[in-house]
């Protein structure tokens, strides 16, 4: 690679800085090849964008921040759920707290977020009846699941097929440390992984799932090798460690029809490495809003 490409791609790279920046007003001119602040927003504002993996705390000011975040960025609608605090034991009190909480902000924003649930199997009972309690109130499938179950533990086996009558996809959280050779030593012990992935596909081939934030911290080269099959499995681009030739990897291995979009709170880094990927518009249109549309469209919850 010539010194002209490295420094290019470089700066390609850095997309969610140039966002960032660019929506500060700041000066790009210091930049070897800066990519123009008025035509980078003019390309941000030109996609409908659904967030397929976000989230709302309890924390003040939650909300406000994820709402400002995607009106600067141009994002439609989010896909929010609270996920339940790895390490913990996910009770019904603790899932039922978390998903009113997203009852709350689906209600005062309906326009903008579209709730996702959690759950744990571990409590099969309580689980079961929660997701009743969730669609009632308008809830689409399930939110960033966590690691106090493995995806493809039979525990999730009545979930996932009740799922698969909504026709509504199971969302579970991935591994933040897994590499070829061991897990990171803070991951819990039932955490899923890509191969649980695979296991679980295919055994419900007509369910979808969706393996969270490859860009956040994972081997997303071997995620992305591991689930290249899985054809049920859609891959969301989320996460704060968005490696540069990220997403063209995963188009090689995934496609541009299994790839969601999404941020995981990492709003300029999310929407800003769909402009540094080599992608075509159509491409790009699909990642950002197509995709995941389609598969609320399964349930007739698309958005308009």
């Amino acid at each position: 690679m010539n010194r002209r490409k490295f420094l290019r791609d470089t700066t390609l790279s850095g997309s969610g800085i140039l966002l960032s920046q660019s929506l500060r007003g700041e000066s790009l001119q210091s930049l070897t090849h800066p990519v123009k602040s008025a035509s980078l927003m003019d390309n941000v504002k030109k996609y409908r964008k659904i967030d397929s993996h976000a989230h709302v705390t309890f924390a003040e000011g939650s909300t406000a921040t994820q709402l400002d975040f995607a009106d600067r960025l141009h994002i439609d609608r989010l896909m929010i759920s609270l996920n339940l605090s790895p390490h913990t034991k996910g009770t019904p009190e603790q899932f039922k707290e978390n998903n009113d909480l997203i009852i709350k902000n689906m209600k005062a924003h309906p326009d903008r977020f579209i709730g996702m649930m959690v759950l744990n199997p571990a409590y099969q009972k309580e689980s079961l009846e929660e997701i009743d309690r969730c669609i009632d109130a308008g809830m689409v499938g399930t939110g960033e699941l966590y690691n106090q179950i493995k995806i493809n533990d039979p525990l999730y086996y009545p979930i996932i097929e009740k799922f698969i009558d909504l026709k509504m996809i199971v969302h579970m959280h991935s591994t933040i440390g897994y590499s070829r050779v061991k897990l990171n030593e803070r991951e819990p012990k039932n955490i899923s992984i890509p191969e649980d992935f695979v296991d679980i596909s295919n055994r419900y081939p007509e369910a979808m799932f969706q393996f969270a934030h490859i860009g956040g911290g994972i081997d997303w080269e071997y995620a992305c090798k591991a689930l290249k099959d899985s054809h049920n499995v859609y891959v969301d681009l989320s996460g704060s460690n968005n490696a540069g030739g990220m997403i063209d990897f995963a188009m090689k291995y995934i496609g541009e029809d299994r790839l969601l979009f999404g941020c995981d709170s990492g709003y300029y880094q999310g929407v800003g490495h769909m402009f540094s990927a080599n992608l075509t518009d159509a491409q790009r249109k699909k990642i950002f809003f197509d995709n995941y549309n389609n598969i609320l469209r399964k349930s007739g919850n698309h958005v308009d």
